[in-house]
This record gives structure tokens, C-alpha cells and sequence, in this order.
């Protein structure tokens, strides 16, 4: 618990504090535009080499009230609107639900080996996609296939199975939260474990799964994950202030009015809420939820009103930017996003 959060807390306003706001807010205008030039970046780059001008023409030409006559062809607007850019846009949202999950759940629990996945949520999406593999059926409901809908049935279940299990009364120790995470996430790996060795030849696209891809990326899978990341994104910063107190202890917390079991529950769903949206698609992508939050608590402080909108950017640019070295640097063979 930093210096500048206590100042924040007890309400000073030194030129030293100002300076740091100052700082912050320059810092988040900065990430914001380096977010707008790496995506387009990513957009550009790929197996077929396309000018940033162009590319920049393609998506400016898209954009209600303007009108620009194409002078490319239509192959590259496909290229640009129907391949790239859906997969940079899920990069993104993936890398920003999993940076401000870690940077929640670091907050919550006040330790810093937290990260996403911490209680149970990998190890609950992992059984229902391979479930979702060994079904002998196809279907789809709202344009989502059988294996991203049992991943994201199944991190939900394992959380609330994992809540149920911590839960004292009307209390939730964080401790016994964790261990109940630790001791499900064991036992759910074992059973992906013995189906991944029992799935025969559907075994290479488990393991790919599981070690994450944006190669199947689609507009329909943006929409799906967009209105989950975003709202619980929100919630999340709109409980930016009531964190900074949990970093003082819970019981002073609750003498300095929050509510802290409920803090603790609309906290819980709403970071759970964005990863399961994220790896349901994409698959278990694991570093970014733990690093990223430690790296901008580093470089910016750990007040959670610039702390969770620095890890949302810093997110979404780190995995923008490690897709695109993943599909590139072996090109045209494809690096799965976990390595």
C-alpha cells in the first residue's frame, strides 16, 4: 500500500501528489494513443503486406459520414475487415479483461502471486472445452459453437463451486477462498489430464486449445466477448476507490464504512465474469493477468483509480503485440499465443 494511495485516502493535495495525478492521466492519455498505433499496426502486418496507409484508408472509409473512394482492391478490405481486424480487436479485449482481472484479484486478496486464474476459473473453462471436443455434436446458439459455450458454462461453475466452498455464514475468509481455488483448479486439471490422454485423435486440437489462439478469431466471437469485458470493466473501475481501502485491512475497511462481503462478491463476479468471456474463446492465456499489473504498480503506483485503467491499455497492447509476433515469426506457421 503505497505512499500516494494513503495520500489519496487522507485527502491530500501536495505538489507532489499533483504532479503524480498529473503524471497518471498523461500516462493513460499516452497508452491510449500507442493502443490506437499498435492495433493498427497489427492490422497491417501479416502474411500479406499491405501499406499502413492503405489499411488506414480501408478502416477510415468505414466510419459514418465520411466517404472515401477505393482505390485498393476488394481483396485487401477483406483481408483488412474480415480477418485482421476482428483477431486485433479480441487480442485487445482479451489482454484487457485478463490485465484488470489480475490487477483485482492482487487488490482483493492483497497478494501479489494473485492472477486470474487463481480460483479455479482456467481449470473450470479447460474440462468444458475439452468436453466440448469429445461431444459428437456441432451445434451452435447465438453463433457460438459447442466448445467456447462449455468453457464459459464451465469457469462460471468451478468459481461458484469454489465461492460455495469458501463461504463461512454470510463471510468470505480470502484465505479459505484460495485455498478452495487451489485444492478444485488441482482436482479439475487432473480430470482434463486423464481426457486429453483418453481423447484419441482429437487430442492436437485440445492441446492447441489450450495453449491459446486467436486464429479462428470472428466478428460474431467479438461480439459475444465485447458487452461482458466492457460492463465488467466498469463495474470494476467503479469500485476503484472502495480497493484502495481494502489494502488497509478489512476490518478498518469496514469501520470506514464499506461494505466489505459485498465488495468482495460484485468484485468476484465481475472479474470472473470478463475472463471467462476472455479464455472461452481464445483458450487459457496465462502471464499477462499476473504481469501486467505488477509492471504498471511498478512504473505508476498502486492507487486502483489509475492502477485499473493503466492495466486495461497496458493489457490490450502486451497481447495486440504478442499475437502479432506470434503469427509472424514463424510465418506462415503460427506460434500459439500461450508460448
Amino acid at each position: 500500500f503505497s505512499v500516494s494511495s494513503k495520500s489519496v485516502l487522507s485527502g491530500q493535495t501536495s505538489p507532489i501528489h499533483l504532479a503524480r495525478w498529473r503524471g497518471r492521466i498523461y500516462a493513460i492519455l499516452g497508452l491510449s494513443v500507442l493502443l490506437v498505433v499498435v492495433a493498427a499496426l497489427a492490422t497491417t502486418v501479416g502474411s500479406v503486406k499491405i501499406p499502413l496507409l492503405t489499411t488506414c484508408q480501408v478502416l477510415v472509409s468505414k466510419l459514418p459520414l465520411l466517404h472515401i473512394t477505393p482505390v485498393w482492391p476488394s481483396g485487401v478490405e477483406i483481408i483488412i475487415l474480415e480477418i485482421r481486424l476482428p483477431r486485433v480487436i479480441l487480442a485487445g479485449l482479451v489482454g484487457a479483461a485478463l490485465g484488470t482481472a489480475g490487477a483485482t484479484y492482487q487488490g482483493l486478496f492483497r497478494n501479489p502471486l494473485a492472477d486470474p486464474y487463481l480460483i479455479g476459473v482456467a481449470q473450470g473453462a479447460s474440462l468444458g472445452a475439452v468436453i466440448g471436443f469429445l461431444l459428437p455434436t456441432t451445434w451452435h446458439v447465438l453463433g457460438a459453437g459447442v466448445v467456447p459455450l462449455l468453457a464459459f458454462a464451465g469457469a462460471l461453475v468451478s468459481t461458484a463451486t469454489v465461492y460455495g466452498l469458501a463461504r463461512v455464514g454470510k463471510t468470505l475468509p480470502v484465505t479459505t477462498l484460495i485455498l478452495a481455488g487451489v485444492a478444485l483448479g488441482a482436482l479439475l486439471g487432473s480430470i482434463v489430464s486423464y481426457l486429453i490422454i483418453s481423447s484419441g485423435e482429437k487430442m492436437h486440437g485440445i492441446i492447441f486449445w489450450l495453449m491459446g489462439s486467436f486464429s479462428l478469431s470472428q466478428w460474431t466471437d467479438v461480439k459475444l466477448v465485447l458487452p461482458y469485458v466492457v460492463v465488467g470493466i466498469a463495474v470494476i473501475l467503479l469500485y476503484a476507490r472502495p480497493l484502495n481501502v481494502m489494502q488497509l485491512d478489512e476490518e478498518q475497511a469496514q469501520q470506514l464504512g464499506i461494505n466489505v462481503e459485498r465488495l468482495k462478491l460484485v468484485l468476484l463476479i465481475a472479474a470472473t465474469l470478463i475472463t471467462a468471456a476472455a479464455v472461452s474463446f481464445v483458450g487459457t492465456i496465462g502471464f499477462v493477468g499476473i504481469i501486467i499489473p505488477h509492471a504498471v504498480r511498478l512504473i505508476w503506483g498502486a492507487d486502483h483509480r489509475f492502477l485499473l485503467p493503466l492495466s486495461v491499455l497496458s493489457g490490450a497492447i502486451f497481447l495486440i503485440l504478442a499475437d502479432l509476433i506470434a503469427r509472424t515469426a514463424q510465418a506462415p506457421t503460427e506460434i500459439p499465443i500461450g508460448v
